[in-house]
């Protein structure tokens, strides 16, 4: 897949993100997902998304210990 396929996907993901919240989980996962695809390829990745998938992890990581208590 081109990067720049990759971008265009990224970017609908997080606007599909933004436009539906009670999803965020399954988004989040999508993005992991073709961040990874580009890794594989040896791609460039965008910071600004590698981030934002480290702040969504941080996130569902919190909530996975609150329910736990």
């Amino acid at each position: 897949m081109a990067f720049e396929d990759l971008k265009a996907e990224l970017a609908l993901l997080i606007n599909q993100m933004e436009n539906q919240p009670e999803d965020r989980h399954e988004l989040y996962l999508q993005i992991r997902e073709k961040l990874n695809e580009m890794r594989a390829f040896g791609m460039p990745l965008p910071e600004d998304l590698v981030e934002f998938e480290k702040d969504l992890e941080a996130q569902f990581k919190a909530e996975e210990r609150a329910a736990k208590k």
